[in-house]
């Protein structure tokens, strides 16, 4: 096979890029997305990292590298060609007179075919084959509005003097919440995968009063449901000088907004060609108590959960259909929750002891956040230990930073999965996971 040498000296472009350069004859490098043929009239659509532009040529000698050794989707290419306007096409450009050399060829078949609009396979085959379907246009737009909303998170953060850091994944203690962390052999001891950043951002707000962490947190909860998975990227934040938890809830609400503001500006082609809904929400985010929440329900529904330590999904999803009605909202504060499904580090409410100050955010029906006040003097903290019936010596490095004096504080977690699941309608979460960690998958 014959390749054709690129012209010297002219430099690489994106596909995004062609816009300002009509009438030049430019080059491109990408996969062979597909190559069809019409008539007398063959197409080869080439698609880089950013998009897709397609080339025309009624010549079939231009083609000859690619059709005589029987060349399949995804071998990679260089593209030269002269950009011209055509409204009829996507992005509004296409490429003639085209020039192809191969640079990494492919000679099977994809075990998925990812050349049309659209995937045509199973959720089991999706992610079995996730490495090369994750190259669809369509797949690869999700992911890239998840970097969307960690820049839009980490650039209303910064903004807000609030300092990024990144905590051990490593920890000693299984100490959060129970039983569900996953064991790792540490030398000759056993060390845990960490659950959260929870108890380092607390102690990092005695450092920097502001901070914020993106990173994978893992739980190893056994259920195998459309809305959880065991590794999934949190977006936590804890800063100090708060009232109470509604100073979170403000600052978590012009956080949010500022995610899809930039996800608005900045990645209308990708929301286009998921077909994402941004949110619909109001100035302020209508919020209700736990307790008016299950009366709510008694009434609206016929469901009396009054009494519930918790909402079940089937209780979220009323909530939000309610919040939609009434505030035309897509988003939803309950605050209040009970203290015992509440962490020990969780602040009571002053005037209500048996409900904590703390929130569930739900997006469309579904908890997206959690967030709350934490106590903050050592002294509650050994109370809290001890009705809980806990030790203090698993936590002694974290009370250190209570001993030794810190703020009225709060925060929250954002689960980035579940945002953009959300977002865009998706039934299951796998669906907005690169690579999904569950009970059944380890791999790819």
């Amino acid at each position: 096979m014959q390749a054709l040498s690129a012209s010297p000296h002219m430099a690489t472009l994106r596909t995004t890029e062609l816009a300002h350069h009509p009438g030049e004859r430019v080059r491109l490098t990408g996969w062979l997305h597909a190559l069809r043929r019409l008539g007398g009239i063959n197409f080869i659509i080439l698609r880089d990292g950013w998009g897709t532009v397609q080339a025309v040529t009624e010549n079939a000698a231009d083609l000859a590298d690619l059709t005589e050794a029987n060349l399949q989707s995804e071998s990679v290419i260089s593209l030269e060609g002269v950009v011209t306007a055509n409204p009829q096409v996507p992005g509004g450009f296409e490429l003639l007179a085209p020039r192809v050399t191969v640079i990494t060829p492919v000679m099977e078949p994809l075990p998925v075919l990812i050349s049309k609009r659209e995937v045509k396979a199973g959720l089991t085959t999706l992610l079995d084959h996730a490495v090369t379907v994750n190259r669809h246009p369509k797949r690869r737009a999700v992911f890239r509005l998840a970097a969307g909303v960690m820049a839009g998170f980490r650039t209303y953060l910064n903004g807000r003097g609030f300092t990024e850091i990144q905590t051990p994944k490593l920890v000693a203690s299984a100490t959060e919440s129970g039983a569900n962390v996953f064991p790792v052999d540490y030398f000759d001891a056993t060390a845990y995968l960490a659950q959260s950043p929870q108890f380092y951002k607390q102690i990092m707000v005695g450092v920097f009063e502001r901070v914020y962490e993106v990173g994978p947190v893992f739980r190893a909860e056994p259920h195998a449901t459309a809305r959880h998975i065991n590794e999934y990227v949190s977006l936590d934040a804890e800063f100090g000088f708060i009232e109470d938890h509604f100073t979170v809830m403000a600052l978590l609400q012009d956080a949010l907004y500022h995610i899809f503001q930039t996800l608005e500006t900045q990645y209308a082609a990708e929301l286009a060609l998921t077909g994402a809904v941004l949110p619909q929400a109001p100035e302020t985010i209508p919020h209700l108590h736990f307790a008016d929440a299950q009366e709510l329900l008694f009434a609206e529904f016929g469901e009396d959960v009054r009494g519930e330590p918790d909402l079940a999904p089937e209780d979220e999803r009323r909530l939000g259909e309610w919040a939609r009605r009434e505030y035309a909202s897509d988003f939803l504060f309950i605050t209040g929750y009970p203290m015992e499904k509440r962490p020990f580090y969780t602040h009571p409410d002053p005037a209500r002891p048996a409900y904590s100050n703390s929130f569930d955010l739900l997006f469309r029906g579904m908890e997206l956040v959690t967030g709350g006040q934490r106590l903050h003097c050592y002294g509650d903290y050994l109370d809290a230990l001890a009705r809980s019936s806990q030790p203090t010596e698993p936590f002694a490095a974290y009370l250190e930073a209570f001993r030794f004096g810190m703020p009225p504080h709060g925060g929250f977690a954002i689960g980035l999965e579940r945002l953009l699941m959300q977002l865009l309608g998706e039934s299951n979460l796998r669906l907005t996971t690169l690579f999904p960690r569950d009970m059944h998958r380890l791999t790819p």
